[in-house]
């Protein structure tokens, strides 16, 4: 939300230097409706995309919520295994944050954006990926060593 509040307070400060100096009213009229609609476009639109986004971390999985009107919701499950990639440009550097990629290996890769501490949610998510895959090869070893319920009786059945 960096950008878009930069171009509400260079906005700002544009409406407050040249409203008013024009000789016709609607010259200074449409100074307001120009400023009304750079809000609306760089303020107010990239407002309600980012106050869309949630991303849920939990033990068992990450639930991607996304849209305002059109609601989307998609979980990714640690124990299928995925790949994590943390980009940075030089603001979120400066910063700690970063867009975390996260490779499935089905789709597209899915994209957390602008995540702070993102190296720390990477760790994170390495772990709970490696305890939630040695959960279920442990499960499937006891189902594997269970003696069948079928009777044997010098090798026939």
């Amino acid at each position: 939300m960096f950008w878009p509040s930069l171009a509400l307070i260079a906005t700002a400060g544009a409406v407050g230097y040249l409203y008013g100096r024009f000789p016709e009213d609607w010259q200074n009229a449409s100074v307001l409706l120009g400023a009304a609609l750079a809000v609306l476009l760089l303020w107010l639109i990239p407002l309600f995309a980012w106050l869309g986004r949630n991303y849920t971390l939990t033990t068992r999985r990450i639930v991607l919520r996304s849209g305002f009107l059109v609601r989307v919701r998609q979980e990714l499950l640690h124990s299928r295994g995925y790949d994590v990639t943390v980009r940075k440009n030089g603001l979120q550097s400066a910063f700690g944050s970063g867009d975390i990629q996260i490779n499935t290996g089905l789709d597209h890769p899915v994209v957390l954006r602008d995540v702070p501490s993102a190296d720390l949610v990477q760790e994170v998510l390495h772990d709970l990926m490696e305890s939630s895959q040695n959960s279920v090869a442990t499960r499937r070893q006891q189902e594997a060593s269970r003696p069948s319920d079928e009777t044997t009786i010098w090798g026939t059945r």
